[in-house]
């Protein structure tokens, strides 16, 4: 199954808390603090293998979440950091922000492209002791891994697109110059996925992609073609394949407008592409109708070559004029990011609360990590915690929300009395 988009959300690791720890030792007294630093979480990257054409791996697993980096140990062990998650795309895939549409990353290029950063790992309690502060009771938490909802599509990289109506003879030209295999049959809509071909020309060689065919309507949506525009998006040149026969009860004069008019429609930087227009089926035309499509072309200013794929006469004349055509032209294009990355919250984001009661309640999960690995009973570790008060806002946010002497402040399962 051809499947070109895909949405996901992406979850990096959370760091690791570091450790509160005292050294123990026989014969040693007051080892002093030893705890270790937590490990850092696993980023997420996307990396692009062109043994992939397909985002089906993507369409049934909706979430995917690297792991956590461990907690710090005491005789100064830090925790592991996690592992990062090395995820495989085809070659070509965008990733886009899923809510501002916004670009984060082309995977084209062979580098693992980084998407969610893991959190940094927490400081164990060896890293606040100080002369002054030579028993510290308390460490810090691992910061929260980014996450992301995440829209994948697949624009594929090609240097030739072959557009043209359904039953053109696409397919057998691809399957005439390149190594490709694609289905061949004589109804609509054989073709229900992009074919790539290698096609080798002297000591030069190009790709070539197969786009499923187009119809009058595509870029609203009618027929197949919606689907796959977006894949002529990257492709250097345009081969514009028409049946000059006739044999499907069309003209191709009317065929050859209607395509540009879809491209036009879909986006306009498509239908000024250059383009190779090539009229197919030569073998079963009249002489009258290759010189009637031949002039209207030429008198639009463009060349207009004539072939017969089935028979490959004129084949190699084609290929020829594709890689004159490719030598003047700019690269693949790379789409460049344009997404910015949210403000990076401090992670002491808090929410102050008052019941009918007059008591209190401070919802703050970072704050109620902080008190879990405190000693509250110990006077270095209470002074770290009202510093983070103060630091934070609350103490401050409190006083403007009209907080009183001796009230009833609640953070999780600790409950205090204010006190100035």
């Amino acid at each position: 199954m051809f499947i070109d988009k895909a949405r996901i959300r992406f979850v990096a690791g959370k760091g690791g808390d570091g450790a509160v720890s005292f050294h123990r030792e026989k014969y040693v007294a007051a080892g002093g603090p030893d705890g270790g630093d937590g490990g850092n979480g696993g980023s997420i990257y996307l990396v692009a293998d062109d043994h992939l054409s397909t985002l089906a791996d993507y369409k049934y697993r909706k979430k995917y979440q690297a792991e956590d980096g461990e907690n710090g140990r005491g005789n100064r062990c830090h925790g592991k950091s996690a592992d990062n998650l090395i995820l495989k795309v085809p070659r070509g895939t965008i990733v886009r922000e899923y809510e501002s549409g916004q670009i984060m990353a082309d995977v084209s290029g062979d580098e693992p492209v980084l998407i969610c950063k893991g959190g940094r790992g927490g400081f164990g309690n060896a890293k606040f002791a100080t002369p002054t502060r030579q028993i510290p009771r308390f460490a810090k938490t691992g910061t929260q891994g980014e996450a992301y909802d995440i829209s994948l599509e697949l624009k594929l990289i090609a240097d030739v697109g072959l557009i043209g109506f359904p039953n053109v003879g696409k397919s057998t030209f691809l399957s005439v110059i390149s190594n490709a295999k694609p289905k061949i049959a004589n109804y609509h809509f054989t073709t229900l996925s992009p074919n790539l071909g290698v096609v080798k020309y002297k000591d030069t060689s190009f790709v070539a992609a197969d786009i499923p065919g187009l119809i009058e309507g595509a870029s609203k949506g009618i027929g197949l073609g919606y689907d796959f525009l977006r894949h002529i998006e990257r492709c250097r040149l345009l081969v514009h394949i028409v049946d000059i026969s006739g044999s499907e009860g069309r003209d191709p004069i009317d065929d050859y407008n209607q395509i540009n008019e879809e491209l036009r429609a879909f986006n306009p930087e498509l239908a000024a592409r250059t383009q190779i227009v090539v009229g197919n089926k030569t073998d079963l035309a009249s002489d009258e109708d290759v010189e009637r499509f031949r002039s209207y072309i030429e008198d639009k200013g463009f060349k207009c070559i004539t072939m017969s794929a089935i028979t490959t006469e004129g084949v190699q004349t084609v290929v020829a004029a594709c890689a004159e055509e490719l030598s003047k032209l700019p690269p693949v294009k790379k789409y460049e990011p344009d997404f910015v990355k949210p403000e990076k919250k401090s992670g002491r984001e808090f929410q102050i609360e008052r019941d009918d009661s007059g008591e209190w309640e401070i919802i703050a999960p970072w704050l109620e990590r902080i008190l879990m690995q405190s000693n509250i009973d110990d006077y270095e570790s209470l002074m770290y915690f009202q510093n983070s008060l103060a630091d934070s806002g609350i103490l401050e946010r409190l006083e403007q929300m009209g907080v009183q002497e001796g009230d009833s402040i609640r953070i999780g399962d600790y409950q205090f009395d204010y006190v100035t």
